[in-house]
């Protein structure tokens, strides 16, 4: 097969990540953005499939007569964030912004089935996965709710994300834990409010509720293990009261990080404890809502490995590194990782604005190395010969 003139590909992927980035779609409504990227792979000649898991589409090109098979994963919705950039490229839609640099995840990996399309090197089946709503935690459930795995069925599977403050054509991951799981809260306190002017009167729930938020400090610090990684955050605090009026009602919402569910437990009990025991000091009912959106990451050692050879080939030597240590953000891609082995990897994306603000542009000088390493790893896995 011919070989692909690498400098043709970046420019399209670059034209591909601008059309995307003009118009982002959030989570199950990436109805463009999977038309978009369907049109693209027949183009490249794959087999497709849309509407998997509502917005999900599943690409597959077959090689040789190997009978393995490997998933490549990219997330294609947008954040409800107003942009604050100037490109021409900006986002089209009030409000939405790929803030989170999904439009260069979605284009890396079509430009790696375009390269493996054209120019071969592995002996087997790769899937390209294009997966509605990361962001909220509910993308990779419903494509595998959808028979994902039966439908399509592969062995192991990889993914990437670009990553603000790691240079251009820079790598890392790391075996085992890699990201949290990410827990949320909802604390509502119940009283009785009343004039700003008689306070003694009602039971209002504004004082109890800033106690709360400093009470809940004391989980990470004072009831979990030293050993252990946890994080509680309080991100809203919200009331009915008014500049002459006490509340009688305050809402407490926020979000908690942990690596192990034994950990998740242990802040729920506690904030709960913490809840109730803090709204009967102040005279005032709480109820708690506790939910879990998304689960660790684990990467297997084998497929992390495996992953940072293959990005050696493709990177310099000295670009290639182990993360030192997990982080507290969380990602989607590790339900598919409860279903088989993977590698998920983070590529540098140069001195951007971080992730999920609104002056955030994704780095096209990374997409050329994403696509690269997408088709290292294939190469490597399904090895010819």
């Amino acid at each position: 097969m011919a070989e692909l003139d690498l400098d043709t590909l970046h420019r399209e992927m670059t034209s591909w990540r601008h059309d995307l980035h003009a118009h982002p779609e959030f989570g199950f409504e990436e109805k463009r953005t999977a038309a978009f990227v369907a049109d693209k792979l027949r183009a490249f000649g794959l087999e497709v499939a849309e509407g998997v898991g509502g917005t999900g589409v599943v690409g597959t090109l077959t090689r040789g007569s190997g009978n393995r098979a490997i998933a490549l994963r990219a997330d294609m919705d947008a954040l409800r964030i107003a942009e604050q950039g100037a490109q021409p490229y900006s986002s089209r839609t009030p409000g939405t912004m790929h803030a989170c640099g999904h439009d260069g995840h979605t284009a890396m990996l079509l430009g790696a089935a375009k390269l493996l399309a054209e120019e071969g090197g592995f002996d087997g089946t790769v899937r390209f996965i294009f997966q509605p709503a990361e962001e909220w935690g509910r993308g990779a459930l419903a494509m595998l709710a959808d028979g994902l795995l039966e439908r399509f069925p592969f062995e192991e599977i990889f993914g990437l994300h670009n990553m603000p403050g790691l240079a251009i054509g820079h790598f890392e991951t790391r075996a085992g834990p890699v990201m949290s799981a990410e827990d949320n809260f909802e604390i509502v306190l119940k009283g009785l409010g009343g004039h700003a002017a008689r306070p003694h009167a009602g039971r209002e729930t504004l004082v109890a509720a800033c106690a709360l938020v400093v009470n809940l400090q004391t989980i990470v610090s004072r009831r979990l293990s030293p050993a252990d990684i946890g994080v509680v955050s309080v991100t809203e605090l919200i009331t009915d009261g008014t500049r002459n009026a006490l509340p009688g009602l305050a809402r407490i919402l926020g979000d908690c990080r942990s690596f192990r569910p034994e950990v998740s437990a242990t802040i729920e009990k506690e904030m709960r404890r913490i809840a109730e025991g803090t709204a009967q000091a102040y005279n005032v009912a709480a109820q708690v809502t506790y939910t879990r959106e998304f689960i660790p990451l684990i990467n297997d050692a084998t497929l992390s490995d495996e992953a940072l050879a293959a990005a050696r080939t493709v990177l310099a030597d000295d670009a290639v590194g182990v993360a030192a240590e997990p982080m507290t953000a969380s990602e989607d891609f590790a339900r598919f990782l409860t279903e088989v082995p993977g590698c998920f990897v983070f590529l540098g994306n140069g001195n951007s604005a971080p992730l999920h603000n609104p002056a955030y542009d994704f780095n096209d000088e990374a997409l050329l190395h994403g696509a690269r390493y997408h088709a290292a790893v294939v190469r490597r896995r399904l090895a010819v010969g």
